[in-house]
C-alpha cells in the first residue's frame, strides 16, 4: 500500500493537484515506486535544491541590496506570481522525491541516501517558513489530500529540526547499503554531520528573538560539541565549465559572459565594497569585473549622472547614481528605469562565486565564454566564516560561548582567504598572481581587519557592535540571498540602506505572497492581507522603521 500511495507523487504532487478529473493509474512511461532508483532520485533531489537555493537567494539579494532591485515599488516586484517557480520546484520537485527516495531507503538500509534527503528535507522546510510563514507541512506531501492546509512556521521549524537529528544517525550509522552520489561533499559524511550542526545553529539564531534562553542553551551546547563547518568544510554547490545540454555552467555566468549584460550589480553595495571605508575592499576585484574603468558622461547610457539625488536621498545622505569615479556602474534600489544599450559596459559579476574574470583593470568586455573561469562558479550555501558572523551574534545577544570580537574578527579572515584560495584555483590564477600578489593581498586583509576591529572596539552599545557585525557578514554573503534576507529581518543590519529611488516605494516585504499556482488549485489556500505579515521568529517592530 505505502509503495502503491508513493508512486502517484511522481506523476503530480498535492498541492499542486487541478479541480478537473484525475486518472489516478500509473504511467508506464513515468517513474514510480515499482521502478524507481534512488541513486537517480537523489541526484534530482541534490540538483532540485541547489536551484531553489539560487532562486529564493535572488530574491534576498535583491532585497539586501547586493545586486539591484527593479521595479520602482516593492508591491511591483513582488507579487503572487513571482515565486510560483520555488514553491512548485519545493514541492511538487523536491520534497515529493525525497519522500520516494526515503521509501527505497527504509526498505534497502540505505543510510546515507536518508541521510543527504533528510537533510535537504529540513533545509527546504527552513526556507519555506522564512519566506512565507505558515506553509503546508504534516499534509503536504500526502497523496490523498489534493488540499493540505498549513501548519504554524514554529511548528514546521521543529518538524525540521527533528529531520536533522534523523539525518545525524543516518550519517553515522554503522551498516549501510549503497553508496550515493554526493554532489556537495564527495561522500565524507563527517562533513555532512557538521553542516547538520551548523543547521541547528541556524535554527536556533533565527529563534533566538522568541526563546533566548532556549537558544543560548542549545548554541553553548554546538559550541561545545565543537562539530560545526570550519574551513574545508564549506557546502556549496560547485559548477563545471560545462556548454552542453543541461548547461552545467553557474547561471550568473551564463546570465552574463554568454551575450554581455545580466544582472545589474547595487550602487550602494559597490559603494560599501569601494569608498565606505576610505579603500577597497580586498575582495571587491573578486566579485566584480568593470568592463570600463572611467564613469559615463553620457546620460543615455546612466541617466542619473544629469540628475539631482531625491530629496529623502539627500536628507539620508545616502550615495546615489555612481560610487566613486572608476568605473563602478550599476543602479540604485528600486530603479525601474529601462535598459540602454549598456551590456558591454556595466560592472557584471566577476570569478567568485560567478566563475566570471578577476577585475585587473583591463576592462574588456565579457561577451565570451571562454573567459575567467568560464562558469565554474558555485553556490556558496553554509561556508566556514558564516559559522563566526553567527556565533558573533549569538554572543552579543544572548552571551553564548566565546568572544565576539573574535568571532568577528576569524569570519572577515575566513571570507577573505576562501575568496583568494577558490579563485587562484581557476584559469584566472595567473591575472590574480600578477596584479594582486599574496603579499599585497595580505596586507590588505590586516588593514582591513584593524580598521574594523577598531571599529568594533570603539562601538558604545550592542547596537552598534551588531552593526558592525551585520555589514561584515552581509559583505560576506555575496551570493548568498537567502542568509542575507533572514540576517535583515532578524537584526535590521546593515541598517541606513538605501531606499527606493521614490519617496513613496512601500512596504519593504517581511515574507513573500502565497504564489497564484498554489493558491489557484487549493481550496484551503489563504492569501495573506500583505507582505508585511512577518515570520514566526521575527517579532521586531512592524513597518519600514525596522527595515525598508
Amino acid at each position: 500500500m505505502k509503495r502503491k500511495l508513493y508512486s502517484l507523487l511522481i506523476a503530480a504532487t498535492v498541492v499542486f493537484a487541478s479541480s478537473c478529473d484525475l486518472d489516478l493509474l500509473e504511467d508506464p512511461n513515468n517513474v514510480n515506486a515499482s521502478n524507481a532508483d534512488a541513486n537517480l532520485l537523489l541526484n534530482s533531489v541534490q540538483l532540485g535544491y541547489q536551484g531553489v537555493f539560487n532562486t529564493i537567494g535572488d530574491d534576498g539579494m535583491r532585497l539586501t541590496r547586493m545586486i539591484n532591485q527593479g521595479s520602482a515599488q516593492y508591491e511591483g516586484a513582488y507579487t503572487p506570481t513571482t515565486t510560483n517557480g520555488y514553491w512548485s520546484g519545493a514541492y511538487s520537485g523536491i520534497l515529493a522525491d525525497v519522500e520516494l527516495v526515503l521509501t527505497l531507503a527504509e526498505e534497502g538500509n540505505l543510510q546515507r541516501h536518508a541521510g543527504i534527503a533528510k537533510t535537504i528535507k529540513a533545509m527546504v522546510y527552513f526556507h519555506l517558513v522564512d519566506s512565507y510563514g505558515d506553509v503546508p507541512f504534516t499534509e503536504a506531501i500526502d497523496p490523498t489530500n489534493f488540499f493540505p492546509i498549513v501548519d504554524p512556521g514554529a511548528q514546521v521549524y521543529d518538524g525540521a529540526l527533528a529531520f536533522l537529528n534523523e539525518a545525524e544517525a543516518h550519517f553515522t550509522a554503522a551498516e549501510s547499503a549503497g553508496t550515493p552520489n554526493d554532489y556537495y561533499y564527495g561522500g565524507d559524511w563527517d562533513k555532512w554531520v557538521k553542516l547538520v550542526n551548523t543547521l541547528k545553529l541556524r535554527y536556533h539564531l533565527n529563534r533566538r528573538l522568541i526563546d533566548p534562553s532556549g537558544s543560548a542553551s542549545a548554541i553553548n551546547a554546538l559550541i561545545a560539541g565543537g562539530n560545526l563547518i570550519d574551513e574545508g568544510d564549506d557546502f556549496i554547490f560547485q559548477f563545471s565549465t560545462t556548454n552542453a545540454d543541461p548547461d552545467s555552467r553557474h547561471p550568473r555566468f551564463t546570465g552574463t559572459y554568454v551575450n554581455g549584460g545580466g544582472d545589474y550589480q547595487s550602487t550602494y553595495y559597490m559603494w560599501h565594497l569601494t569608498e565606505a571605508k576610505g579603500f577597497d575592499d580586498p575582495r571587491v576585484r573578486y566579485y566584480m569585473y568593470r568592463q570600463t574603468t572611467v564613469n559615463s558622461t553620457d546620460a543615455d547610457e546612466i541617466e542619473c549622472i544629469d540628475q539631482f539625488p531625491p530629496p529623502h536621498y539627500i536628507v539620508g545622505g545616502f550615495i546615489f547614481c555612481l560610487p566613486g569615479e572608476r568605473g563602478y556602474w550599476g543602479r540604485d534600489h528600486l530603479n525601474p528605469d529601462g535598459i540602454p544599450p549598456d551590456g558591454l559596459l556595466r560592472t557584471v559579476w566577476g570569478v567568485y562565486p560567478a566563475g566570471g574574470r578577476f577585475d585587473d583593470g583591463s576592462a574588456a568586455p565579457v561577451n565570451d565564454i571562454t573567459l575567467g573561469a568560464q562558469g565554474a562558479g558555485f553556490h556558496p550555501i553554509m561556508m566556514a566564516s558564516y559559522v563566526d558572523f553567527m556565533l558573533a551574534e549569538a554572543q552579543l545577544f544572548l552571551g553564548t560561548t566565546g568572544d565576539a570580537a573574535v568571532y568577528l574578527q576569524s569570519g572577515i579572515e575566513k571570507s577573505m582567504s576562501h575568496v583568494r584560495s577558490y579563485s587562484l584555483a581557476t584559469p584566472e590564477s595567473g591575472t590574480i598572481s600578477d596584479f594582486d600578489p599574496a603579499e599585497a593581498f595580505d596586507a590588505d586583509v590586516a588593514n582591513y581587519v584593524t580598521f574594523v576591529g577598531d571599529e568594533f572596539a570603539a562601538a558604545s552599545s550592542d547596537t552598534d557592535k551588531m552593526r558592525v557585525i551585520g555589514r561584515e557578514y552581509w559583505l560576506a554573503l555575496y551570493g548568498n540571498g537567502v542568509e542575507a534576507f533572514n540576517l535583515y529581518r532578524r537584526t535590521g543590519q546593515p541598517d541606513n540602506m538605501q531606499p527606493g529611488l521614490q519617496e513613496s516605494f512601500g512596504d519593504f516585504p517581511r515574507s513573500f505572497f502565497y504564489p497564484l499556482n498554489y493558491l489557484t488549485t487549493n481550496n484551503n489556500a489563504v492569501q495573506k492581507s500583505d507582505q508585511t505579515v512577518q515570520v514566526f521568529w521575527d517579532n521586531n517592530p512592524a513597518g519600514n522603521g525596522w527595515v525598508y
